[in-house]
């Protein structure tokens, strides 16, 4: 049962230019579903820092996404989501899915400060994503052919921002979804020294996993201007709470997820990790 009544309203997806939010916002045009990107950047713009541009963003708005940068699980974001939830229940919007993270605390709260303003929600926790590795900051260690990471031995099941985006977009035009917390991962758990074989495998080239200290780590976050708080989600990884598979995309879509393989095929071909 698709959202009555309200196919022509915009849904904002806040992050719109992101990674699962820039996914999102093609499926709902490919639906023919009016999408507001919600970003410092966009026509309208959306600032989480900046209260005084939600009102704009949500002018219309019976849908939302929200993801909030850097991450859910960071100092004041709970905060900031329960009033931005809050905020945007008062102007009508009725339907709101959160994208979460799966075993982080902080983010379990940020999932609270949501649901507390009595909007019809949908909760999305996902593993780390594929596309870490080809859009984000493990883009240019691939590149280099060095991945040096805090994350010793330990496993994770990857998950595909495409698989996320399906979810999302499926929660935000489909009744059916309503109080939902969908956790998703992808079909295997695998190792860095695993993906480091399976980048290698897709780029032709040898890439090679480096564990490191999170101390080292932290310092070469600092070196590159990022928030050193990027160094406290590897313990997610590293001590073994997310360590098995889940269900989510299933749950969601009846269908498996994809695995870290074919998307390293796929984003190979585009040419991102030619060095």
């Amino acid at each position: 049962m698709s959202t009555q009544g309200q196919t022509a309203a915009p849904i904002l997806v806040i992050g719109g230019t992101g990674k699962t939010g820039r996914r999102v916002v093609e499926r709902l045009q490919g639906l023919g579903r009016p999408a507001r990107s919600g970003s410092r950047s966009s026509e309208i713009p959306f600032v989480w820092e900046d209260e005084s541009t939600w009102e704009f963003a949500l002018d219309g708005v019976l849908a939302a996404y929200v993801t909030y940068y850097p991450d859910l699980a960071f100092p004041g974001a709970k905060e900031a989501v329960e009033r931005f939830a809050a905020f945007a229940v008062e102007r009508g919007v009725r339907r709101l899915v959160l994208l979460s993270g799966r075993g982080e605390e902080g983010a379990v709260a940020g999932e609270d400060g949501l649901k507390a303003s009595g909007c019809d929600w949908t909760v999305v926790r996902a593993n780390w994503f594929n596309q870490n590795f080809s859009e984000s900051f493990f883009l240019d260690p691939v590149r280099s052919g060095e991945l040096a990471l805090p994350t010793g031995d330990a496993v994770e099941p990857f998950v595909d921002t495409d698989d996320i985006a399906d979810v999302v977009v499926a929660a935000l035009t489909d009744d059916r979804h309503i109080g939902k917390t969908y956790e998703l991962s992808g079909p295997r758990l695998l190792s860095f020294h695993d993906v480091a074989r399976e980048l290698s495998a897709a780029t032709g080239r040898t890439i090679t996993y480096i564990p490191v200290s999170v101390d080292d780590y932290r310092a070469a976050l600092r070196e590159l201007g990022e928030p050193e708080e990027f160094a406290d989600l590897f313990t997610v990884i590293v001590d073994g709470r997310n360590a098995s598979l889940v269900h989510g995309v299933r749950e969601a879509l009846g269908r498996e997820p994809k695995d870290f393989a074919d998307y390293a095929k796929e984003a190979a071909v585009t040419g991102v990790w030619d060095a």
